[in-house]
């Protein structure tokens, strides 16, 4: 790790509620950072230029992570994708040009593995960004993050800043999503589980065969990989993107039996043959995060029972 002055270092977290935002400032309080820049969406609306430009001349951060997002699963992507590419889009180009223009040393933005190919090759590494055509069920969110990532570099290239993008695969953790419709798949399934033990129900559904593989992340793996990158690399240490993950997958079916034993749910699993599977596989090639020093320490079975836990106690999760 470089030597930073973690007192006075002034940080700004973009989206600190979130799934994301929050475990970077759990990882970076932990970490002994003392001078985090937070606000809610009614102290400044990331959606207005004026106000994200003026925060910027007001509060002159050193780093910027920017994990604010419009996000949601196969169901919120394809019924809102207007919303998902306006909102999205705005967002990143606010954050992202305040930064540049008002000094920002580093920025570290937040993409996501959907930005790859629907059948990219497996494990997907960085250099299949666009290659072929994108998954259609989430492609309005992937072209925003695929925006920001250009938009990163470009600026990189041209004025010499210092702006990272990475690419964490399927996240799950703290103060996540369980919208019943909305969320995505974990913690969709994980609500669906809960709720058919407290009302008794013979069985679950999941939507699709149950055959896609996914690999997943717990949130706080992924902050402490997002602090490590800043702390100890630049952008042009790493290249254009650098893929966060795991390494390793698992199918729908089997994640839902997990889910199922945490949960405590003794009924059956049924699998709705007409709802869309989306991408057939996606797990990242994490060799160039290794590289770089870094893997994930969190096993699928231990964030699932930590994540169910903090759903157990939160009631507001469960609204």
């Amino acid at each position: 790790m470089k030597d930073f002055d973690i007192i006075n270092i002034k940080i700004f977290i973009a989206g600190h509620k979130g799934l994301a935002g929050s475990a970077i400032h759990r990882s970076l309080l932990a970490k002994g950072y003392a001078n985090i820049l937070v606000r809610n969406r009614s102290e400044l609306d990331l959606l207005d230029h004026k106000a994200v430009n003026e925060f910027f001349i007001n509060e002159r951060p050193d780093w910027v992570f920017l994990a604010a997002a419009k996000v949601g699963g196969i169901y919120a992507n394809t019924t809102y994708p207007a919303d998902f590419l306006l909102e999205n889009l705005k967002v990143q180009n606010n954050v992202i040009e305040s930064s540049w223009r008002h000094g920002v040393n580093k920025l570290l933005f937040l993409g996501s593995s959907c930005i790859y190919p629907k059948m990219a090759h497996q494990p997907i590494k960085e250099e299949y960004l666009l290659t072929s055509s994108l998954e259609p069920t989430n492609e309005a969110y992937a072209i925003a993050k695929i925006a920001g990532i250009k938009l990163c570099n470009a600026l990189n290239r041209q004025y010499g800043t210092d702006f990272i993008s990475v690419m964490p695969t399927n996240l799950y953790g703290l103060n996540d999503n369980y919208h019943p419709e909305d969320a995505h798949v974990l913690p969709m399934l994980l609500r669906r589980f809960h709720d058919a033990v407290v009302t008794n129900a013979p069985s679950v559904t999941v939507w699709g065969t149950g055959n896609p593989r996914r690999e997943l992340l717990f949130s706080d793996d992924l902050a402490d990989a997002c602090v490590y990158l800043v702390e100890n690399y630049s952008a042009s240490d790493i290249g254009e993107i650098v893929n966060i993950g795991t390494g390793e997958d698992c199918t729908i079916a089997e994640l839902a039996e997990l889910i199922r034993n945490v949960v405590g749910f003794k009924g059956s699993i049924e699998f709705d043959l007409s709802k869309p599977d989306g991408t057939p596989r996606k797990l990242l090639d994490v060799s160039r995060i290794h590289s770089l020093g870094w893997r994930h320490q969190t096993s699928l079975k231990k964030g699932l029972e930590i994540v169910y836990q903090d759903f157990i106690r939160n009631a507001e999760l469960r609204k």
